[in-house]
């Protein structure tokens, strides 16, 4: 890097800031703070679903499978991806947005204290607070790798310098914030795509090269399955990624709760997996063809070390932007999510004053649990690479993956109808057993077995634990009641009103906590 490149990282930076200043002045409550007040428009919020769904480690991590096994990376990473939210684009975006706009919630997991119990929703906040703090360590620690790559800075500095930026504009601006400045990485990252795309294609020969490289490249490239990732991980990860991506991540349901109505949260998830399908192919033809342009026993680094043999100065700085948008994009989005999720869920069932907090103080404490959310991921970005987490890869694909599964099926699932059997009683006992199969497989078999358990049956079986067990246990000992129909009557319901239908009037306050809930959310 030099002068011109360190010019456009730190007026990236800057406008970062500037951004989040700019927001601050549209968060008046809590409400602004986590859901936009459900005023964003929907393709802001498609565009920010999007952005906010991947970072830095498709450059190292995924650049890695790419530069090693080909087109699979893309056939069993973003296209299961894309498939899953389009099929959420009709079964769970409109019904996340009615979670807000009827039951005047702020928190994704807020509507489960009367959906299931006051432990069921306990139980997957503290769980999905504690797996994310891991999982945004592990995008601290490939952004840091990446920026370690091009200016030599140390990786505990390069954690510090993205999670300080990242702080100042999520913690001020809110969910305002995070999807303004992730339009404005999606734009910046658009054009570092497109650079790097032309570059490649000019080092090969020209965009003939589209068509014409494969046969240079090995015949695993070209297989849509391959290696570890078989038809087997591919059926899994659509299925885990269709819980993931439309609410599993909490920062996912929050852009469909942001809009002004279920028919703009159908719209947003249709965009997002519109860009789903497309962008990733541009992002990627790069890292396929990477063994016909560098040769490196670091298959993580090959993108990064493409962009310095081919980018002027100026436009390598523009791609190191690009691999800083999305990780900002996606670890300040969370961080809102899991500000929401404590603020909203865990802190009111812990402290009785907490519910009788003013706007003012509700705004303080949620800036001030993202701010502690952001310094404890950070922390473990500097352990992401031991021995106990593995690779940067590893802690993504496997735990993320593995671990989803029984946290996401009750809070996804418990919005259908057709599940209004399964209780609280189903919710708790399918999260645990499913946490369980994730130890027992990838620890205690996975060391007893010759070659340890393949990865598709590490990620997928905890999924598949829990969903027989939320679905079999719903039927063994059904525990729908009038209130918990009456809620899911008004989440299934056709019309956008804020809470008018007579459904939505029979729901009851949300708990205990309610009183200050819903003030919080409306004030």
């Amino acid at each position: 890097m030099n002068s011109l490149d360190w010019a456009v990282l730190i007026g990236y930076f800057g406008v970062m800031v500037a951004i989040g200043l700019w927001s601050h002045k549209r968060v008046d409550n809590v409400s602004d703070f986590f859901t936009a007040g459900g005023k964003m428009p929907w393709w802001l919020s498609g565009i920010s679903h999007h952005m906010s769904g991947y970072s830095a480690v498709m450059f190292t991590g995924y650049a890695a499978i790419a530069y090693q096994y080909g087109i699979t990376s893309y056939v069993t990473w973003s296209f299961p991806i894309a498939i899953g939210i389009a099929i959420g684009s009709q079964l769970f975006a409109p019904r996340l947005n009615r979670v807000r706009s009827k039951l005047r919630v702020a928190s994704p997991l807020e509507y489960l204290k009367n959906r299931y119990n006051l432990p069921t929703q306990q139980a997957l906040a503290w769980s999905g607070v504690l797996l994310k703090i891991v999982d945004v360590g592990a995008k601290w620690a490939a952004i840091s790798t990446l920026l370690s790559i091009f200016t030599g800075v140390s990786l505990n500095q390069g954690i510090l310098i993205t999670g300080a930026v990242t702080a100042v504009y999520c913690t001020v601006g809110g969910l305002w914030a995070d999807a303004l400045t992730e339009l404005g990485q999606f734009i910046i990252q658009f054009i570092a795509g497109i650079a790097m795309l032309v570059a490649v294609l000019h080092e090969l020969g020209g965009i003939s090269s589209l068509w014409n490289v494969w046969d240079d490249l090995p015949d695993t490239h070209h297989q849509p399955t391959v290696g570890p990732y078989t038809m087997t991980f591919l059926l899994a990860y659509l299925f885990i990624k269709t819980f993931e991506y439309n609410g599993g991540m909490w920062n996912q349901a929050q852009r469909y709760m942001a809009t002004d109505s279920a028919h703009s949260a159908k719209r947003s998830a249709r965009l997002s997996a519109i860009l789903w399908f497309v962008w990733p192919l541009v992002l990627f033809f790069p890292m396929w063809v990477a063994p016909l342009i560098i040769k490196t026993d670091k298959p993580a680094d090959s993108y990064a070390l493409m962009a310095q043999d081919l980018l002027p100065h100026g436009l390598l700085g523009l791609v190191i932007v690009g691999f800083f948008s999305h990780t900002m994009a996606m670890c300040s989005s969370d961080a809102n999510a899991i500000a929401a999720v404590v603020t909203r869920d865990i802190m009111p069932a812990i402290f009785k004053s907490v519910r009788e907090w003013s706007t003012r103080t509700g705004l303080l404490a949620a800036r001030y649990a993202t701010l502690l959310f952001l310094a404890l991921s950070m922390a473990i970005a500097t352990q992401v690479n031991s021995d106990f987490f593995g690779d940067i890869i590893t802690v993504v694909i496997k735990w993320v993956a593995g671990l989803m599964g029984p946290i996401a099926i009750p809070l996804i699932l418990g919005l259908l109808r057709v599940f209004r059997k399964s209780g609280p009683t189903a919710a708790l006992v399918s999260w645990a057993l499913g946490l369980v199969a994730f130890y027992l497989v990838n620890y205690p078999i996975n060391d007893a077995i010759d070659g340890g358990v393949n990865l598709e049956y590490q990620v997928s079986v905890p999924l598949a634990v829990s969903l027989v067990l939320f679905i079999g246990i719903g039927y063994i000992k059904p525990e729908d009641t009038p209130e918990r129909d009456a809620i899911l009557d008004s989440i299934n319901s056709d019309d956008d009103g804020p809470g008018s239908s007579s459904a939505a009037l029979s729901v009851p306050k949300q708990g205990a906590t309610d009183r200050s809930s819903v003030a919080g959310a409306t004030d």
